[in-house]
């Protein structure tokens, strides 16, 4: 798919083109605070040096996020035993639908039922591919997937449920001879019609993490991600039975429950430090279930009257936050505005109050998957959700359950384009003190096309996207082209055309006298670099 961005922009007028286009040249090739210069390596200068930051960045980056699933088919692939070609296809589908959407970011589900959807020593691949666990789709799902939605200029975060071995029928019944449950049956706990990998033995720890990091080291995906699922969901009448563990590893612990908690904990703690050590731009986050604790069991939970994550699934997402071992949190606050037992002003308003200050983003886990019910109908069923807790200061986005919700409620997405993904938007920055890892893009020219205009500019190997934008009638008038307002000016949200990974972008609503384009790289934590000379379409 070729990049192209449907913006909505005013008409400026060619006379005033020429001033913006002189202040902005001397300001790409005249300013090395911005990384440009005039020798042979200005394009590089700014590798190394502190991204400028702009008041208005926090206005232009937003995680806008939706869930691929592949456990039981429910996105991707639409049913098991598809050719490669075909699921390709389905795959570039739901990525430019995803695009049209006005999202920036697919969490796609690559560990479902500790198996693999992708190319793995360790685990085999999952059975929803080709209808059999261990049978080989002919090609790397997920290599694919990180490189074309790169190409989109969309991020790809890979989902894995660390626990979860599946249903008894058909997956615990029909594992394949090398799962590491078969290798290792004393990690399996059956609970229900379910079967976990038991988060108390050490070892199966150790698995996870190493699992995990396999994909950080191989692949170039954006980030690593958990849903809800820690210890199971409680069911009446089981029990989950870990007293072989409980009673090798839980000698420091007076209470099961405590015991539990640190489990997870660890994990939790294990997982970020290695991502951190290896790839510290690929962010770690989980999307607990809404509710942590009620106030009436616990005096600073929500005001709510719902299951409890932290006593149910001994998920301390609290503890998480605070010691800083996630890097966001995306709670699944799937209830109406009002909803008696958990009302999502209410939620969205606890969580805002506990990542306030910490350093960890919040996003907003969204119910797409409830659209047409009570509660849930008309158009700006999903805006109206924004409506609120796109107001808090606190909230950097939302991520969507799931993205083939989404498509098949095309109304509802339209309003929601329409009322808070109007204009694109750059994704969230990981924070680094490394400095830029990028430079100054170089050979951008712009050209119209009929009503378009076509903008091309020469790849930097260090850029993972890139973002294009058009400078508005008297953008940087008054301003000193060497300075950092300077700069923030031209890169002002209402300025933003696309973000892509390829080497071109389409404006297809361009200025009707003439504008000039100005092309950005961001690297990999997402940090933007210096803008590029401008290119004049008119020229």
């Amino acid at each position: 798919m070729r990049s192209v961005a449907r913006v909505v922009t005013p008409p400026t007028t060619r006379a005033r083109w020429a001033a913006v286009a002189a202040a902005t040249a001397v300001l790409a090739s005249g300013c090395t605070l911005l990384g440009g210069g005039g020798g042979d390596d200005a394009a590089d200068e700014a590798v190394g040096t502190s991204p400028v930051q702009c008041a208005t960045d926090g206005g232009k980056r937003q995680m806008r996020g939706a869930w691929l699933t592949t456990v039981r088919n429910i996105d991707w692939p639409s049913e098991p035993g598809l050719s490669g070609r075909e699921q390709r296809d389905e795959l570039d589908a739901y990525l430019d639908d995803a695009v049209d959407m006005g999202l920036n970011a697919v969490f796609l589900h690559t560990r479902p039922t500790a198996d693999a959807v992708y190319e793995s020593d360790l685990e085999p691949w999952a059975r929803y591919l080709t209808g059999e666990q261990g049978g080989d789709p002919g090609y790397d799902p997920l290599e694919y997937a990180v490189e074309e939605a790169h190409r989109r200029g969309l991020e790809l975060h890979a989902w894995f449920n660390p626990y979860r071995v599946g249903f008894q029928d058909p997956d615990i019944e029909n594992l394949a001879e090398d799962h590491p449950v078969q290798e290792n049956p004393e990690w399996l706990v059956d609970y229900g019609d379910e079967g976990y990998l038991d988060p108390g033995n050490p070892e199966v720890r150790e698995w996870v993490t190493a699992v995990i990091m396999d994909v950080v080291d191989r692949y170039e995906v954006d980030g690593v991600h958990f849903d809800d699922f820690f210890y199971p969901y409680p069911e009446d009448g089981e029990e989950f039975d870990d007293d072989a563990s409980w009673e090798e590893h839980g000698g420091d612990f007076d209470s099961r429950a405590d015991w539990r908690r640190d489990n997870v904990d660890q994990l939790m703690r294990d997982v970020h430090f290695r991502i951190e050590q290896s790839k510290p731009w690929v962010s770690f986050g989980v999307s607990p279930f809404g509710i942590w604790r009620n106030d009436s069991t616990d005096g600073s939970g929500s005001p709510t009257s719902g299951l409890e994550s932290y006593d149910a699934q001994y998920a301390d997402t609290r503890t998480w936050i605070q010691e800083g071992s996630v890097d966001y949190v995306a709670p699944q606050l799937y209830w109406e505005r009002g909803f008696d037992n958990a009302d999502y002003e209410a939620l969205a308003d606890w969580w805002a109050d506990e990542v306030d200050g910490t350093g960890v983003d919040l996003y907003i886990g969204q119910a797409a998957y409830r659209l047409g019910e009570d509660g849930w109908t008309g158009a700006d069923a999903l805006s109206r959700q924004l409506d609120y807790s796109g107001e808090l200061e606190q909230v950097a986005g939302d991520v969507y359950f799931s993205i083939k919700s989404l498509r098949e409620n095309a109304e509802a997405v339209e309003d929601l384009r329409g009322a808070h993904y109007a204009r694109p938007a750059l994704p969230a920055r990981v924070e680094s003190d490394e400095g830029l890892l990028t430079g100054t893009v170089e050979g951008v020219s712009a050209q119209e096309d009929g009503d378009r205009v076509e903008v091309t500019w020469q790849a930097r190997d260090d850029a993972r996207f890139y973002a294009v934008y058009r400078l508005p009638e008297g953008g940087l008038d008054g301003l000193d082209p060497e300075s950092e307002e300077a700069h923030c000016a031209a890169v002002a949200p209402e300025n933003l055309v696309g973000v892509t990974g390829e080497d071109t972008l389409t404006d297809t609503a361009p200025v009707a006298d003439g504008a000039g384009y100005v092309v950005t790289a961001l690297d990999a934590y997402r940090a933007e670099g210096p803008i590029s000379e401008v290119a004049d379409p008119r020229s």
